[in-house]
């Protein structure tokens, strides 16, 4: 048994400096003796057999006295409350307190009463001590006495040559057979009350706190199947509920899960007249929190502070209510931010639930602090979060400037997941801008971000943008590397754009950046595209000199070259070149030798060369067959022609129209007769007239950028080193 405090008689008041409130107050904070066992004691002063015999010292000395209990004015000037008053036949009445300065009583009792987790009534709450310097009665080892009782009768075995005690003696004990979760022997001590009741001569009956005291012990129990019965036994004893009666009974409806029976309570609280107390705000707050109802927990609060306002709550203490408002009101932020966090974690697409929270937030002028926003930020971790997070951060930005480092990361982060790069760019220039200043994560988060657009630039042939990313980078301070020179210089390659691929290429090499065998290759076919042969070559002798080793791709080009120079003699010591350095020469490699000799006219070259790709074991493929079939037909070999188209048909590949109208135009161009049922009906045609204009609108939505720019200024290619 624990926390129950000594009762004192005949005694004078406490000094004044013992009982300031600071002290008090803190006394008030104290949950029930959990420093001592029950039925110990520290006094040095005493025995162990004189601590055992306490009680019988203080039930001798009732018996000497006819009690009067008064209120008491402390010589502090401060009243501490009134206990319980009856006046008996002689007319004497002495003060009976609780025991509150463990030093004054020189023993190791617990110090005030308990409270009802924060709920206690007011009057009760109040209750100090006056210590007696003769007798006391020892509650805690006369509440171990009755530990075991079930019944009334077995209180009245106890307390039968007993003088009646006071009731906070009773409601006392009431409250720590709860805390010890014992509730039969509280049941008991409260029939045996009202067994006293009825008898005559008796000033004991059970009285509200000794009911809120009940109600309390069957919560801290958790026999929830007892409440409606002490409520009942209330309403019999015609007792009214006060506002802690109906804190407590909030409070178990909310521990057994009946959120809107606990709401409802606050009604009656308003039917009866009472106001609602700090404590019963914020148990409605934890209702709202456990329904999970962030917009009721929102309601409530402007409601309340609405009265409060206008005076209709806390008039009777405002300092208090002052402080405890401050507490709701971040009850109800913190509130809000679990809902916003869960919908987070929990829902596919929250984005619209979140940012109506925010706005009705606003409109009730309720604002979670940077600190919330930020772990709501943290939450933020799937695509369709991104609108959440950007919004999130413009807050904290309008808030002030002193945001973290790693939550602007975390929001570059998902700008990036969300494929939203340009607005993750524009986050790192707040950085730059505002601060804080970026690390090298927000470095390597960037660019990695500047490198997806520029392989879908590279991908798409969209090398304007590329030229203007890599501007980009550069004008924030990022330093490309050789994947984002690559990436464009493949771009320029591919939209056969030489004058841009050669002046890409030289401002990589003015910036200090080593070009790689891509970076050559890609220089190289933009050469070739723009038939500049002889320039091909001498970046070929270039990279070998600078000790760059080419690779299939390079060797590739440089055969084409040679073939567009008009010197396919060369293209077998280029093959020859690569078997040295263990390179073996695939379908790509013929493919290009094959379609270079149809673009200059050279069908029987073409066909020659697929032959030796046959003696090889290379198997050709639709572009094989179709430049092949285009070069005979270029050629003047319609019949030649005609036997391949037939081939590739049955070799099961599927040629393009351009290919079956080359062979259809060559065979009547020379007037030749042949059966142009056999090659079947003339293929689909594949449109590629808008395949510049289609791939730069795939672009703008894929990089989340507006389709109508400024225009492009080639200035912006030549952009160096020396003119920056």
């Amino acid at each position: 048994m624990q926390s129950l405090s000594t009762f004192c008689y005949k005694g004078a008041s406490l000094p004044a400096s013992s009982m300031d409130s600071h002290s008090l107050r803190r006394k008030r904070k104290k949950i029930w003796g959990h420093d001592s066992p029950l039925g110990s004691s520290s006094s040095s002063s005493s025995s162990s057999c004189c601590r055992q015999s306490s009680i019988s010292n203080g039930l001798r000395g009732l018996r000497r006295q006819s009690p009067c209990w008064r209120s008491r004015i402390f010589a502090s000037g401060v009243r501490l409350g009134f206990f319980e008053q009856t006046r008996v036949p002689s007319g004497k009445s002495f003060s009976l307190a609780l025991a509150l300065n463990q030093e004054q009583l020189g023993s190791g009792h617990v110090e005030g009463l308990p409270v009802f987790d924060g709920e206690e009534d007011e009057n009760e709450h109040k209750k100090k001590t006056v210590v007696s310097e003769k007798e006391r009665v020892d509650v805690r080892a006369l509440a171990s006495s009755l530990k075991d009782a079930k019944t009334a009768d077995d209180v009245e075995d106890l307390f039968k040559n007993m003088d009646d005690l006071p009731l906070p003696v009773y409601s006392s004990m009431i409250r720590g057979f709860g805390a010890d979760k014992r509730l039969d022997p509280a049941f008991a001590v409260v029939e045996w009350l009202k067994r006293k009741n009825k008898e005559a001569g008796s000033s004991l009956s059970p009285n509200l706190f000794i009911y809120n005291s009940l109600l309390s012990a069957v919560k801290l129990t958790r026999r929830f199947d007892k409440v409606d019965e002490v409520i009942k036994d209330m309403k019999e004893q015609g007792i009214v509920p006060n506002i802690v009666t109906y804190n407590t009974l909030m409070s178990v409806y909310l521990e057994q899960g009946r959120h809107e029976e606990a709401l409802s309570v606050l009604a009656d609280i308003e039917n009866n007249g009472l106001s609602p107390s700090p404590v019963t705000c914020s148990t409605i707050l934890q209702a709202y929190k456990k329904m999970n109802d962030a917009y009721g927990a929102l309601g409530y609060f402007a409601e309340l502070r609405e009265k409060y306002q206008m005076g209709e709550v806390g008039k009777d203490s405002s300092e208090e209510w002052e402080r405890e408002f401050v507490k709701l009101e971040k009850l109800t932020v913190h509130i809000c931010y679990l809902v916003m966090r869960q919908w987070l974690v929990n829902e596919e697409n929250p984005a619209p639930n979140v940012l109506k929270l925010l706005t009705v937030m606003d409109e009730t002028q309720v604002k979670p602090g940077r600190v919330d926003y930020e772990r709501l930020v943290w939450a933020c971790t799937r695509e369709s979060h991104y609108s959440v997070a950007r919004e999130l951060y413009n807050r904290i930005r309008d808030m002030d400037n002193d945001i973290s480092l790693s939550v602007c990361n975390h929001v570059i982060w998902v700008m990036g997941k969300a494929k939203k790069w340009w607005a993750a760019l524009e986050i790192y220039e707040d950085l730059l801008d505002k601060g804080p200043k970026p690390n090298s994560l927000s470095y390597e988060l960037i660019v990695s971000h500047f490198n997806v657009l520029l392989t879908a630039a590279r991908r798409k042939g969209i090398w304007r943008w590329g030229v203007r990313l890599l501007n980009k980078m550069q004008d924030k301070g990022l330093r490309p590397g050789s994947r984002e020179w690559n990436a464009v210089l493949v771009a320029c390659s591919k939209a056969a754009e030489t004058s841009a691929a050669v002046q890409i290429f030289t401002r990589m090499v003015e910036q200090g950046e080593k070009p790689t065998v891509l970076s050559y290759g890609a220089l190289l076919s933009a050469l070739e595209k723009g038939k500049l042969y002889d320039e091909a070559l001498r970046v070929w002798e270039h990279m070998c000199k600078v000790g760059v080793k080419p690779n299939l791709y390079a060797y590739t080009i440089l055969a084409t070259v040679y073939i567009g120079k008009g010197s396919p003699e060369m293209v077998d010591s280029v093959l020859r070149e690569m078997r040295s350095v263990g390179i073996e020469p695939n379908v790509v490699t013929f493919n290009a030798i094959i379609t270079g000799c149809a673009k200059n006219s050279m069908g029987g070259a073409a066909f020659e060369w697929f032959h030796r790709m046959k003696v090889q074991n290379i198997k050709p493929n639709e572009i094989t067959y179709e430049m092949l079939i285009e070069g005979l037909a270029r050629d003047g070999k319609p019949r030649l022609a005609y036997d391949m188209y037939l081939r590739a048909c049955n070799e099961g590949l599927q040629l393009s129209s351009k290919a079956y109208d080359a062979v259809v135009e060559s065979c009547q161009s020379y007037g030749i007769n042949m059966d142009l049922n056999a090659l079947g009906p003339r293929p689909s045609e594949k449109r590629k007239s808008t395949r510049i204009r289609r791939n730069l609108s795939d672009f703008c939505n894929f990089a989340n950028l507006p389709r109508r720019g400024r225009p492009f200024d080639e200035k912006e290619i030549y952009t160096s080193q020396g003119q920056e």
